[in-house]
């Protein structure tokens, strides 16, 4: 039985096969058992189907793969394979791919290993492709039941902010239209290696039926049109994508005052907003 979260563990690895953190792969290890248990604790993985993304040594999944039904390692780093068989050779619930998740046919992939079955997702996830994967993992035809992922605080501090938090985005508005976010917990930079820059926060998805009621594009082109000009009012921004008339007659519709902004409408507000334009 492997300690992959101990820093002297992690030199020997390296020093045994040459291995060389890759920087523009935002590679950081987690090297603190505490931390390792919590997201174990938090995802639960006993007798599920787990993909882990961006596994490095196989640290988090090698906890997982003692108790989950099976599990998928998906690493981009060819130097880390060799790595990983090695760490995982003792498991037989296990199966590594070296490749861009974002470039994965995920479909395929839970047909195939998991029969078509649940599935959960585990990750540290790379800081500078975070958003493109939790949107391909969401908006997917088969998305996961829960991620439990860490990612950059700040980021996390958006994902979870609500109306008028100074974090609330077009992000925050996406992940509560999909699923219910919340903080598991906050991760030093000093529990990795090499130390990142910034600190980071484990927070679980718990993915939902979101509301199939609203044409979900419509919804976000309205968010996006909102934050991406967040200093003019609802009116200004969001007539980039709907006439003035119109958000006129639906703000009136719904009593929503014309001289807001982007961050003061909830998810509510703008799926409200969508429903009434398209009775106009």
């Amino acid at each position: 039985m492997r300690k992959l979260y101990s820093p002297k563990t992690v030199r020997e690895i390296m020093d045994l096969y040459g291995f060389k953190f890759t920087k523009s792969l935002g590679q950081n290890f987690l090297i603190d058992k505490n931390f390792v248990d919590k997201i174990i604790g938090s995802a639960d993985p006993r007798g599920k189907n787990i993909i882990e993304i961006g596994p490095g040594l196989g640290t988090i999944g090698y906890e997982a793969a003692k108790v989950c039904k099976n599990l998928i390692l998906v690493e981009i780093d060819r130097k880390l394979i060799p790595i990983l068989k090695e760490n995982f050779s003792e498991f037989d619930n296990t199966r590594i791919i070296n490749e861009d998740f974002l470039k994965l046919d995920l479909e395929d992939l839970i047909e195939k290993d998991f029969g078509g079955e649940d599935y959960q997702v585990i990750s540290n996830l790379p800081y500078y492709i975070t958003t493109p994967i939790i949107e391909k993992l969401i908006e997917s035809k088969k998305p996961p039941r829960k991620m439990t992922i860490m990612v950059q605080k700040e980021v996390a501090d958006r994902i979870l902010a609500d109306v008028g938090d100074k974090d609330y985005s077009s992000l925050s508005v996406f992940i509560k239209f999909f699923a219910k976010a919340s903080r598991v917990t906050n991760v030093p930079k000093t529990v990795f290696m090499p130390k990142p820059k910034v600190d980071s926060a484990v927070l679980d998805l718990d993915l939902r039926l979101y509301d199939d009621s609203v044409d979900k594009k419509k919804v976000f082109d309205l968010v996006r049109a909102g934050f991406n000009k967040r200093r003019k009012t609802i009116l200004n921004s969001l007539s980039s994508v709907v006439s003035k008339d119109k958000l006129c007659l639906a703000f009136e519709n719904l009593g929503i005052h014309s001289n807001l902004r982007a961050e003061n409408l909830s998810l509510d507000d703008y799926i409200n907003l969508v429903k009434v334009i398209e009775t106009l």
